[in-house]
C-alpha cells in the first residue's frame, strides 16, 4: 500500500513532537478546535486507538487536497517528503505516518473542516530580512615606490590588470614595462580602481651596508721600489707598418698571418733586445673601428711609439692616437716608417705633425723622431735605444711585493682553457693560486702563460701574462686586484653588484621623473580640449583617444616590425665584440630600419645563439669565430643565416646590405619625353565633346602606353594615361622629338596653352641606407 510522509522540524522545545491543529472556519473567522501532539509510541501509546487513527485519515485526505498556495497564504510550511511502498508502520521521531486503508467510513460530522499541519516554522523565516553585509575590501600592502610587477604581485593580479587600470590616466602606458617604478599617487589610484584598499607596509630600518670593496694599496715605500722594464704601445694609422715593426723587433711574421692585412686585436709581447734590456710592447689596431683598443693601450703604457708612413703622412687614426697619448699624459717617440720608398718624405710628416702639437727635436720640441724601414730593418736599433733612454729618464720603478695589481688588455674564451685574460702586471708578483677580482668577476689562478704559450710560475711588474682560472669572463680594461681568499672575493663582487643596482635605480628614477613631467604636461594640454564638453562627451572622446591603447597592451606587443633587423654578435675576444658594438652605436637611422642587437658574446657560435635568432627572426654574425657542422645544419634547418667574417669592415658592409634588403622598394620616376601645348581643339566623339591638346615634343619622345602628367606653373595638375595619341590623322604609339601630335587625357581637365605634358615611367628601386659607420 502507499504511504505518505509528512514532516518538519519542531518549533516547540519537545524533542520529536508534532503539533496538529484542526480549525473550523465560520463567517470568515478561524478558531482553533483542538490540538493533538504526536510523538514516538513509547511516549504516547494512546496514539494508536481507533478514533485517533480515524482522525489521522481525515487529516490526510483533506490535507492533500489543498494547494500549495493555500499553505503559503497561511504563512506555514508543509514538507512533503516522499511517497513510497512500505509495510513499515513503526512511528518515528520527526515523522507522521498515515496509512491509506485507515480512511474513516463516515466523515460527515466534520463539516466544514480544515486540517492543517503546524509543521515546523523554519528558524528565522518570520524575522526581518537580514541586512546585506558590507563587502570586505581586500587590503594591499604597499610601499612608497613599487614596480609594476611588485604591485601586481601584492594585489594577486597579473601585470595586465595594472596596465588596464592606468589606461584612462595621464600615465603613458606605452613607456611601461614590468620593471617600471610607480609613484605613490599611481599606486593608490590603481588600488582604488581595483576595488581594494591599501595599507602601508611596516617600515623596516635598512642597515647601511658596510663597504667591502677591494681597493688599491697606498703608494709603496720608495725603499721597496725596484726598476722595471717600460711598457711601450705602438700606435698609428692602419697599414702604416706597426705590426711589421714589431715583427722586425721580435723576429716574427705576425703581420703576414693577419686577416685582411690589418691588425684587429691588441697584442702584448715581451721583447729582449740584443743589449739585454726588456721592453713590453703593445700592438694596437689602426683601423677606425678599434678606437677603444687604442685608448686602452694608451692608458696602460709608459711610452707611445707613433708610427707614420713617410709616403702617406698624417691620417685620421694618426690624429686620434696623438689625442689618446696626450689624454693619458704619455711621452711620444715618432717612428717615420717606409723611408725606403722613393716617394717617402719624412720632413713633410714632421711639418704636418706641428699642427697637432707634436714638435720634433729638429723644430725645437722634445719629441724624438727616427726614420726607419720596418720591412728592411733599417734603424730599428736606434728606435730601441731611444725607447730605453726615454724609460731611464722616466725612472720607471715598481713594487714587487704585496697583493697584485694589474690591468686587463684583452680577454677571450678558449676551448681548452676556458675564460682567459691577457693582463699587464703593474704591482706585486702574480703566482699560481692567487685569488683575483676584476669588475664583477673573480678567479683563482690555475695557470699562467707568456705570449709564446709557455707556462710561467711568476709574473712581476711590466710583464704581459695570460691568466687562466676565471669563473666568468671579465671585460677588457678592468682592473685586477688580489684579495685574501675566495670568500673575500665573493664579498667584493656582492658589494659591487649592490652599488651598481643602487646606481641603476637612481638613474631610472631620474629618467622616470623626467618622462612623467613631460607626459603630465602633455596630458594637461590634452585635458584642456575637453573643458568645453559635458561629462558624457568627455568620456566618449577619451575612450576614442585611448582605444588603440586597449588593443595594444604592453604585454601583447610581441609582433616584430617588418622593418626591424635583429642580430646576434659573437667575437673571438672581448675587444673585437666591443669594437663592433661601438660601430653599431653610431647607427642613427632607426626611422628607416630598426637595428636590434639581441645578444652579443665571446666564443664560437652555439646552439643557444641559433635558438635566439629563430625566436627573434634574426641573423647571427661571427667575427673570427667558427660554427661547427652540427650548428650549421641546425641553422639551415631553422632557416637562420650564419655570417662569418675575419675582417671587420667586411662584416659591417654585409650588415649594411642586410639593412638595405629590409627596406621597402620605392617608385622612381624616369622622364621619357616632354611636350608643350601649342593649341587646343574640341572633337566630338559620339555625343560627347572631347578636348584635344595640340603639342610639340621638345625632349625625348612620347609613348602611348606610358604614364603622363600635366604641369602648369610648376604644379602637377593631373596624372594618368592618354586615351588617344595621333600624328596628323593617324593613331601612333610613339611621337619623337621635334614632331607635333594631338593627344587627349583620360580625365576631364582644363588644358591651357603653355602647359607641359610629361611622359614618364615608374620603376621600383631599392632604397639605400643613410647610415655611415665612419669608414
Amino acid at each position: 500500500s502507499e504511504y505518505g510522509f509528512l514532516g518538519g522540524r519542531c518549533n516547540g522545545g519537545l524533542h520529536g513532537v508534532r503539533l496538529i491543529s484542526c480549525c473550523s472556519f465560520s463567517a470568515n473567522r478561524a478558531f482553533k478546535s483542538s490540538f493533538l501532539c504526536y510523538s514516538d509510541q513509547s511516549v504516547f501509546p494512546q496514539l494508536h486507538n481507533s478514533n485517533t487513527l480515524e482522525l489521522m485519515a481525515m487529516m490526510r485526505r483533506i490535507l492533500f487536497g489543498l494547494k500549495p498556495a493555500t499553505w503559503k497564504s497561511r504563512n506555514q510550511e508543509i514538507h512533503i517528503l516522499k511517497w513510497r511502498n512500505t509495510l513499515d508502520l513503526r512511528p518515528r521521531p520527526y515523522l507522521l505516518m498515515l496509512q491509506q486503508r485507515w480512511l474513516p467510513r463516515n466523515i460527515d460530522k466534520f463539516n466544514p473542516l480544515f486540517i492543517r499541519i503546524f509543521s515546523t516554522k523554519r528558524k528565522g523565516i518570520y524575522k526581518n530580512p537580514a541586512v546585506k553585509q558590507k563587502q570586505i575590501k581586500k587590503e594591499v600592502e604597499i610601499k612608497q615606490r613599487m614596480t609594476v610587477s611588485e604591485l601586481a604581485e601584492a594585489m594577486d593580479k597579473d601585470t595586465d590588470h595594472v596596465y588596464e587600470a592606468l589606461l584612462h590616466t595621464s600615465m603613458d602606458t606605452d613607456a611601461l614595462d614590468d620593471d617600471f617604478v610607480l609613484d605613490e599617487k599611481w599606486i593608490k589610484d590603481i588600488i582604488k580602481k581595483s576595488g581594494m584598499k591599501f595599507r602601508w607596509a611596516k617600515l623596516t630600518e635598512e642597515k647601511v651596508k658596510e663597504n667591502k670593496d677591494a681597493v688599491k694599496r697606498p703608494p709603496a715605500d720608495p725603499a721597496l721600489l725596484v726598476s722595471r722594464s717600460p711598457v711601450v704601445t705602438i700606435m698609428g694609422h692602419v697599414d702604416h707598418g706597426k705590426t711589421s715593426l714589431l715583427d722586425s723587433l721580435r723576429k716574427t711574421q705576425v703581420a703576414a698571418m693577419e686577416a685582411g692585412g690589418i691588425t684587429q686585436h691588441i697584442g702584448a709581447f715581451l721583447v729582449h733586445l740584443s743589449s739585454g734590456e726588456k721592453i713590453t710592447f703593445l700592438d694596437t689596431p689602426g683601423h677606425a673601428a678599434f678606437s677603444a683598443m687604442r685608448a686602452r693601450g694608451a692608458d696602460v703604457t709608459d711610452v707611445v711609439i707613433l708610427v707614420v708612413a713617410a709616403d702617406d703622412g698624417v691620417m685620421k687614426q694618426t690624429v686620434e692616437s696623438i689625442q689618446h697619448a696626450k689624454k693619458s699624459n704619455v711621452p711620444i717617440i715618432l717612428a717615420i716608417n717606409k723611408c725606403d720608398k722613393p716617394e717617402a718624405d719624412p720632413e713633410n710628416v714632421k711639418k704636418e705633425l706641428l699642427a697637432y702639437d707634436v714638435i720634433c727635436e729638429e723644430y725645437g720640441g722634445d719629441v724624438q723622431s727616427i726614420n726607419i724601414s720596418a720591412i728592411k730593418g733599417d734603424n730599428l736599433m736606434a728606435l730601441a735605444e731611444a725607447t730605453v733612454a726615454l724609460s731611464e729618464v722616466l725612472e720607471l720603478k715598481a713594487d714587487c711585493t704585496g697583493p697584485v695589481e694589474a690591468i686587463i688588455i684583452e680577454c677571450r674564451n678558449d676551448k681548452g682553457k676556458g675564460p682567459v685574460t691577457t693582463a699587464i702586471i703593474q704591482r706585486g708578483t702574480l703566482r699560481k693560486g692567487c685569488v683575483l677580482v676584476a669588475g664583477k668577476r673573480w678567479a683563482k689562478v690555475r695557470l699562467m702563460f707568456d705570449e709564446n704559450n709557455k707556462t710561467m710560475n711568476a709574473a712581476g711588474p711590466s710583464t704581459p701574462v695570460e691568466i687562466v682560472g676565471w669563473k666568468e669572463l671579465p671585460s677588457a680594461g678592468d682592473e685586477i686586484l688580489e684579495v685574501e681568499s675566495e670568500q673575500r672575493a665573493r664579498e667584493v663582487l656582492d658589494w659591487r653588484s649592490y652599488v651598481e643596482a643602487q646606481e641603476k635605480i637612481k638613474q631610472d628614477l631620474e629618467v622616470i621623473e623626467t618622462k612623467q613631467k613631460e607626459h603630465l604636461e602633455a596630458y594637461k594640454k590634452e585635458r584642456e580640449s575637453y573643458n568645453s564638453l559635458n561629462w558624457r562627451q568627455r568620456k566618449s572622446a577619451m575612450y576614442r583617444a585611448n582605444k588603440h591603447l586597449m588593443a595594444n597592451r604592453p604585454k601583447e606587443k610581441r609582433e616584430m616590425d617588418k622593418f626591424t633587423l635583429p642580430i646576434i654578435i659573437k667575437g673571438d675576444v672581448d675587444g673585437s665584440v666591443e669594437a663592433i658594438l661601438n660601430i653599431l652605436d653610431s647607427y642613427d637611422v632607426n626611422e628607416q630600419c630598426n637595428l636590434q642587437v639581441i645578444h652579443f658574446g665571446v666564443g664560437d657560435i652555439s646552439e643557444n645563439d641559433i635558438v635566439s635568432a629563430e625566436t627573434f627572426s634574426g641573423l647571427v654574425y661571427g667575427f673570427n669565430v667558427n660554427a661547427n657542422k652540427v650548428i650549421q645544419q641546425m641553422a639551415t634547418k631553422k632557416g637562420i643565416k650564419i655570417k662569418l667574417y675575419n675582417v671587420i669592415y667586411q662584416l659591417i658592409d654585409d650588415l649594411k646590405d642586410e639593412l638595405i634588403a629590409k627596406l621597402p622598394q620605392v617608385l622612381e620616376e624616369n622622364t621619357i619625353g616632354e611636350a608643350s601645348v601649342l593649341a587646343i581643339f574640341h572633337v566630338t566623339v559620339g555625343k560627347k565633346e572631347v578636348p584635344v591638346a595640340g603639342c610639340r615634343v621638345h625632349k625625348g619622345q612620347l609613348q602611348r602606353n606610358m604614364k603622363f602628367m600635366l604641369i602648369r606653373d610648376g604644379h602637377i595638375l593631373w596624372r594618368g594615361f592618354l586615351t588617344s595619341l595621333k600624328h596628323l590623322k593617324n593613331d601612333v604609339p610613339v611621337v619623337k622629338m621635334g614632331m607635333e601630335c594631338g593627344l587627349s587625357l583620360d580625365n576631364d581637365i582644363d588644358i591651357n596653352l603653355g602647359d607641359e605634358i610629361i611622359c614618364y615611367e615608374e620603376k621600383e628601386v631599392q632604397q639605400s641606407i643613410s647610415w655611415d659607420p665612419g669608414f
